[in-house]
């Protein structure tokens, strides 16, 4: 059980930035989508409380798994130990990265 990974997840969602911590990532059944399990969140116990950490506690409540769509996903880190999870939003200038490039079906074109 010491070897168990932890991941920190950043995504976009409703033009805010979740950043979240869990022990499972992966690629999951939905094609297009990154599936997440086992969120990861801080003692309820603490005497100083997180406003936005205690948001996603109450909006992943009972949450088992979720799926987050590819394109919506910043970035995906495995680390050391887990932090404090938490809702920001996008720092001035992230729009220097973009998305990934989807392709275009049109219908009647080459079939």
């Amino acid at each position: 059980m010491a070897d168990e990974r932890v991941y920190r997840i950043s995504f976009l969602q409703q033009s805010e930035v979740y950043e979240i911590y869990a022990r499972q990532v992966s690629q999951g059944g939905l094609l297009g989508f990154v599936e997440i399990e086992h969120l990861l969140f801080g003692e309820r116990s603490k005497v100083v409380v997180d406003p936005s950490e205690e948001r996603l506690k109450t909006e992943f409540e009972g949450v088992q798994r979720i799926y987050v769509p590819m394109h919506a996903v910043i970035r995906i880190d495995e680390v050391e130990r887990q932090g404090v999870s938490r809702i920001s939003e996008p720092r001035e200038g992230s729009d220097k990265v973009a998305p990934f490039p989807m392709p275009i079906y049109t219908p009647g074109k080459g079939d």
